[in-house]
């Protein structure tokens, strides 16, 4: 068995006791972080190995996004692409090398959010996220390798995975547009959607909520940013799915919750 998380942490220095208190109650062997907004020195490297994960891949930038694998099994960085051709941080992918799930490809990921207004002529924030689907798009129509990817997409595909689906139709995250351009990336390498294989549409499934709402329980407007989608053959190999919703409510928690899916490798 093994299990991976992912986790948008929205800054790993600052929620790392959240970070180590996840770890310490659900230890999985692979963790991907999203938006750890720091430079690779920076990133506390001890505290990971502390815990237990002494393998790790780390992209980051000052401030701003950046992606961080963890992992309790031996890896090897495999991947490292600038999706928007701007420096950004937003991927790391990388190889598992030891064990039951040696050459396993994990690709961890932070798609852009895209702005406030879903028009690529008025917001070329919009038109960034979408073009960036479209070169993981061309990416993944190659993909020749068991693969699970993961991370903050930025897209709720689903009517179920939002609050109010009639709503947010126009709220960048759940557009039309993104729901097809997400389509076809997900056509392209034939992905399987593994939390909705587990967690059945039209059932409630949110991971993301915002923090203007103090207490993200009493109206409950969340919405499913984060996703683990693997390759067919491997998607046959998940045996569980779950999400660590309470997080959510943790000391300063990140507006995301985990997300953690077991294998059979």
């Amino acid at each position: 068995m093994v299990s991976v998380a992912t986790w948008n942490i929205n800054s790993v220095r600052l929620r790392m006791p959240i970070v180590e208190r996840f770890l310490q109650e659900e230890a999985p062997d692979v963790l991907c972080l999203q938006e750890i907004k720091c430079e690779e020195h920076l990133f506390p490297y001890d505290a990971f190995r502390a815990a237990g994960y002494e393998h790790m891949a780390v992209h980051g930038q000052k401030g701003y996004h950046g992606v961080a694998t963890v992992s309790k099994i031996p890896l090897a960085e495999f991947s490292r692409h600038d999706w928007q051709d701007n420096g950004e941080a937003r991927h790391v992918g990388v190889e598992l090398t030891e064990g039951s799930a040696k050459g396993v490809v994990i690709e961890n990921v932070y798609i852009p959010a895209g702005g406030d207004e879903p028009d690529r002529d008025k917001n070329p924030k919009f038109g960034q996220k979408l073009d960036f689907l479209g070169r993981m798009t061309r990416w993944a129509d190659v993909i020749d390798r068991p693969t699970l990817i993961v991370g903050d997409f930025n897209i709720a595909p689903l009517e179920s995975d939002v609050w109010n689906h009639k709503q947010l139709l126009k709220v960048v995250s759940h557009t039309p547009i993104e729901v097809e351009t997400l389509q076809r990336f997900k056509d392209a390498h034939g992905w399987t959607d593994v939390g909705r294989e587990h967690i059945l549409d039209p059932e409630r499934y949110y991971t993301w909520w915002s923090y203007r709402n103090r207490d993200h329980t009493a109206n409950d407007r969340g919405r499913r940013l984060d996703h683990m989608w693997a390759s067919p053959d491997l998607a046959k190999q998940a045996t569980g799915h779950r999400l660590r919703e309470d997080a959510r409510a943790w000391e300063k928690p990140s507006d995301h919750i985990p997300v953690i899916t077991e294998f059979t490798l």
